[in-house]
């Protein structure tokens, strides 16, 4: 009897292994045909011309502290060639570090119409859609433009989305973005996921059901969608902001659009336990606000998948699906390194079995624990993709790393060089 019963664990072990693995390269061969489909869709609609009249746009940045790179990302909203923009920046307290980073870049670009708005502590679960809420009471204009403190943009940025919403039926858009690393590992690794995992998942979904949701590094929405889904009061409670944005818009019927426009999103997190509590906290949210989606994230983690087979079962047959899954999984990162635009995946092919390793354990990871530390506050999640703070506001500490070793945003320049085309051949 216990021989039967390992034969069956083994049995039964052995074809949840090549169920997930066949399931994995099926994956990859999908998001490999949604990449090459968007990106000869953005070729297509390349110099498309913008609107006669160009709307003038509020740029909101919620802010918390003063993370590596700060000024150098923020500074690029203020390089926008447009004719009539805002930025509304909202900390909580004057003291917060942000605040003398802001300050110096209203006082560099007097130009641009700048305001700072101090929002006390949040009564709002999610601190950021308080911000959110009362910057958007204080912004002028129609369309409002949300990108997070980690991203930065090129100088047509605000251009591509006054050309997105050129089309009335669009309520809500948001952006592709490419992973910037630090000169860690953990940020390089972390960076090469953003890149060739996540943005796969992005395109595949997009291709299959359409944009049904935003992402958080770049996203925008005009004020009567805001209204008509409730307006950012109602997803005080939301851990998943950005998602449940472009969701909300969608179900009131309006279009949200990906752009082609790709944006840079910065890997801050230092260190591995930094680096792997960042994926944690993004996994835990993500199996409460799309449970089912989230069973379904599994066979995006083919080469996991074939490398377990392998170890387990080692045999010609499971040696072949691993050659299969990793020579699938570098094909689709290459084909995400030329839709990005983001050369630097081409120097670090090598690391993908192993950001894949990092991923594949924290997406297991997120099917434990019931509690996230977001920018120093931990927080109890609920059901239906809410939470909840564990302790008063207010107890934490403000974390301010401006060394320049820790630094890598960027300028104008930096930009041109990371972001340009290579002259040969970045879910």
């Amino acid at each position: 009897m216990p021989n039967n019963a390992l034969t069956i664990f083994q049995t039964m072990t052995m074809l949840i292994l090549i169920v997930a693995t066949l399931g994995g390269i099926a994956y990859y061969g999908i998001a490999l045909y949604a990449a090459r489909k968007h990106h000869v869709s953005c070729n297509s609609n390349q110099g498309s011309q913008l609107p006669n009249i160009l709307p003038p746009i509020s740029l909101l940045k919620p802010l918390r502290g003063a993370d590596a790179g700060l000024a150098q990302c923020l500074e690029t909203f203020f390089l926008q060639d447009y004719p009539a923009y805002e930025i509304l920046f909202a900390v909580r307290r004057e003291d917060d570090p942000a605040v003398a980073v802001v300050r110096r870049l209203m006082s560099r670009y007097p130009h641009i119409a700048a305001q700072l708005i101090f929002t006390g502590e949040p009564p709002y679960s999610n601190a950021k859609v308080y911000s959110l809420k009362k910057m958007t009471e204080a912004a002028h204009h129609q369309i409002l433009v949300i990108t997070d403190s980690d991203s930065s943009v090129a100088p047509d940025y605000l251009q591509d989305i006054a050309n997105t919403f050129a089309a009335p039926e669009v309520g809500a858009m948001t952006n592709l973005y490419r992973g910037i690393s630090g000169d860690d590992l953990w940020s390089k690794l972390e960076a090469i996921g953003m890149s060739t995992e996540f943005m796969a998942g992005v395109v595949v979904a997009e291709m299959m059901e359409g944009m049904k949701f935003t992402l958080g590094p770049s996203m925008a929405i005009r004020t009567d969608c805001l209204r008509a889904i409730g307006g950012f009061a109602a997803m005080a409670d939301y851990l998943a902001d950005d998602f449940v944005l472009g969701n909300w818009a969608d179900q009131a019927g309006y279009r949200v659009a990906l752009s082609c426009h790709t944006i840079n999103h910065h890997a801050t997190a230092m260190g591995f336990l930094a680096s792997f509590k960042h994926r944690l906290r993004w996994n835990r949210s993500t199996r409460r606000s799309r449970p089912q989606g989230y069973m379904g994230q599994g066979f995006t983690y083919g080469l996991s998948w074939a490398a377990l087979f392998c170890l387990i079962f080692p045999s010609p047959w499971s040696l072949t699906a691993l050659l299969v899954s990793l020579s699938a999984r570098i094909l689709l990162a290459w084909q995400l390194s030329r839709l990005l635009k983001d050369r630097s995946v081409l120097n670090r092919f090598w690391l993908i079995p192993l950001q894949d390793a990092l991923s594949f354990a924290s997406w297991l990871g997120g099917f434990t624990g019931k509690e996230i530390i977001w920018r120093n506050e931990r927080y109890r999640l609920l059901a239906g993709g809410r939470f909840e703070p564990v302790k008063p506001r207010g107890t934490d500490l403000l974390t301010a790393d401006c060394s320049p070793s820790s630094r890598h945003g960027i300028t104008r320049e930096h930009f041109n060089a990371e972001v340009q085309p290579s002259s040969t051949p970045r879910f």
